[in-house]
């Protein structure tokens, strides 16, 4: 008997953990003299389980009354078949689904607020709703895409130019991305995600250890006034965000605290210029 070709779809499965003991096997012998495709799965297993440390303490909080009300729906047989459906495709469109609902729900999963002690917060204030979102929209962006092996920006820093046009034309005012190397990250390139009201750009950094940092940069922040240099955390993503006008910038990394700080005063003070 001919095995079956092995599809995309096959390829997600396994990563998700979801296929039978013999058709593993079959693909882990397929696996194993492809390495460009293990590296894709390996990097699709990190993201999930970067997704997962960050909206997994949410099942902890108590379930909303009005949500309660269809309960008793979800308890028939065919909620299974859905929730067998949806866990099998969640690896293919987990990342642009939850950048886009990260945008509505952002404020709600946010944590405390601190600052680096070069710039100044407003003290004793509550961080707005829009401007707490902005934080979460970039961990979630930076959890979906800095794993990513094969592909984790759009376009590459090798060609800079074009990138720095095309985000800045998508966005519609001048991009500036800044530079680390002094601090030991080199620019890897970027990619265009959808914001709260319209694009936003997204610049990854690498430094010689594999070690990435996303810069997450908004102009939908007119409406803020707040203008603090914040801390969240989101999992095992740190963030630093302020506002500057109606641009909102983020950044985040797998890094300490006080590292991340550093090189985080380091992009305002580049971006810190008169427009």
């Amino acid at each position: 008997m001919s095995r079956l070709p092995i599809t995309e779809s096959d390829l997600h499965a396994y990563a998700d953990d979801l296929l039978s003991t013999s058709r593993r096997q079959e693909i882990d012998g397929y696996l194993a003299s492809r390495p460009e495709e293990m590296a894709r799965v390996q990097a699709w297993r990190s993201q999930n389980d970067a997704l997962r440390e960050l909206f997994d303490p949410v099942l902890d909080e108590p379930v909303p009354q009005r949500l309660r009300m269809n309960a008793d729906v979800d308890a028939d047989a065919g909620s299974d078949h859905w929730m067998r459906f949806g866990q099998a495709h969640f690896g293919r469109y987990a990342a642009a689904l939850l950048i886009a609902l990260a945008g509505g729900v952002g404020g709600w999963m946010l944590h405390g607020a601190s600052r680096p002690p070069a710039l100044t917060a407003h003290a004793g204030t509550e961080v707005p709703l829009q401007v707490a979102a902005l934080a979460h929209q970039a961990a979630v962006a930076h959890a979906v895409y800095s794993p990513d092996v094969r592909r984790p920006v759009e376009v590459a820093a090798d060609d800079e130019d074009a990138l720095v046009k095309w985000l800045s034309k998508r966005v519609g005012t001048p991009l500036h991305p800044p530079r680390l190397g002094k601090l030991g990250y080199e620019l890897m390139g970027g990619r265009l995600l959808p914001g709260q009201s319209g694009p936003v750009a997204q610049f990854m950094y690498q430094d010689a250890g594999g070690q990435r940092l996303t810069l997450y940069v908004s102009t939908d922040q007119e409406q803020n006034t707040d203008t603090g240099f914040r801390f969240a955390k989101e999992g095992a993503v740190n963030v630093f965000y302020w506002i500057d006008g109606k641009f909102g910038y983020a950044l985040s990394g797998g890094i300490d605290k006080d590292t991340l700080s550093t090189i985080a005063n380091a992009v305002y003070e580049q971006l810190d210029v008169p427009r």
